[in-house]
């Protein structure tokens, strides 16, 4: 039943420009116009992690619900969790249209949105009004024109302690000038140095204890993996997810749109950023969770990127190109895999091939 709906809105979408393609979406989800599971999710597909409980791994990656509009219609489509943003303090409208492009040969995409977002009140008040079931991640993230990017993120831990699931703090996108200079060691020491000092402010004040984690780019230089994950693990970050969109253009067929500026989104990222998964999975020894993003179009791709050390996984692109009916086709090649291997549950095959992974060329 979704594949099938899914099929006939997909070609209709992809006629539109991306954006108006994107807001009709969020419209029709907004209106409840959407797919629904036939049935509750396979036991087995259930994830413990960052002290949650996730009925399912399968998770849509923020950039596509940015400003809260549709949390709970990503739930309903079947999904085990949602994760809204990048959300900044302040409104602000990104960067100048067109700024998304379709490679249709590649099945792939290039933005240059730069953190485009209604603000903090905006955001949190549909989360207030929203009845709280199911995992709502919320992704903050800093204003382009800010004098203290530190203290953006520290100010969305504070706004949204109350709603969050968990939090991540997005320093990957190369679409804010500047933004990636946070993932170098002593600048992530800083900024996690004041973020994890807020979360214990809140709780000390009574709020809850939100798990935070780290979103990272998949072009972190091989040198660098390493001391950028040991300030992670030396602050105690709850997990981390890998990746965001790439800067590289290695192996496109559509070099014309390549040209465009920005982060290359879909199936030519699941090379690199799967093997960059697999490269912090080695690295951090199962120290905390990770969730794999970037190119995750088939169930196969889902389940190479839960062997190459995902606990959980995050859709965007493959959703443009496959409609919504992927997040049934993962979940059911999911389970299949689980009875292939004849073990329990989807955790059991959790980076069974993190070597293979990382030892393959980034190209």
């Amino acid at each position: 039943m979704i594949s099938g709906l899914s099929k006939l809105a997909q070609p209709l979408l992809l006629m539109l420009p991306p954006e108006q393609a994107h807001e009709a979406t969020l419209k029709a989800l907004e209106k409840g116009l959407y797919p629904k599971p036939s049935g509750p999710d396979d036991p087995r597909l259930a994830v413990d992690a960052f002290g949650l409980h996730f009925p399912n791994p399968v998770g849509i990656a923020p950039g596509f619900d940015k400003d809260a509009r549709v949390p709970d219609a990503i739930l309903g489509l079947g999904c085990g969790f949602a994760e809204i943003g990048t959300i900044t303090p302040l409104p602000q409208p990104g960067n100048a249209a067109p700024r998304v492009f379709r490679l249709i040969r590649d099945r792939a995409v290039i933005n240059r949105l730069g953190f485009n977002s209604g603000g903090h009140a905006a955001a949190l008040a549909r989360l207030q009004q929203r009845q709280p079931f199911g995992i709502v991640g919320v992704n903050v993230g800093a204003n382009k024109e800010s004098t203290d990017r530190a203290g953006d993120y520290v100010k969305g831990i504070a706004a949204f302690n109350n709603v969050a699931s968990y939090f991540t703090a997005n320093i990957s996108s190369p679409n804010t000038p500047g933004l990636r200079d946070l993932q170098a060691p002593a600048a992530l020491d800083a900024l996690l140095e004041r973020v994890m000092a807020e979360r214990e402010r809140l709780v000390a004040a009574g709020g809850r204890r939100v798990p935070i984690l780290v979103k990272i780019a998949p072009d972190v230089a091989d040198e660098d993996l390493e001391p950028i994950l040991s300030r992670m693990l030396a602050h105690a970050v709850d997990g981390v997810i890998v990746g965001n969109t790439t800067i590289s253009r290695h192996g496109l067929k559509d070099l014309e749109t390549a040209r465009e500026a920005g982060g290359i989104s879909g199936r030519p990222l699941f090379h690199r950023s799967t093997v960059m998964l697999a490269r912090v999975a080695r690295i951090t020894a199962g120290r905390m969770p990770l969730i794999g993003a970037g190119g995750i179009d088939s169930g196969e791709t889902a389940l190479a990127k839960i062997e190459a050390g995902a606990s959980l996984l995050q859709l965007y692109t493959g959703m443009i190109y496959e409609g919504v009916g992927l997040i049934d086709t993962i979940k059911q090649h999911l389970t299949a895999a689980i009875g292939m291997a004849g073990v329990p549950n989807l955790s059991a095959l959790v980076g069974s091939r993190i070597e293979e992974w990382a030892a393959k060329p980034l190209e």
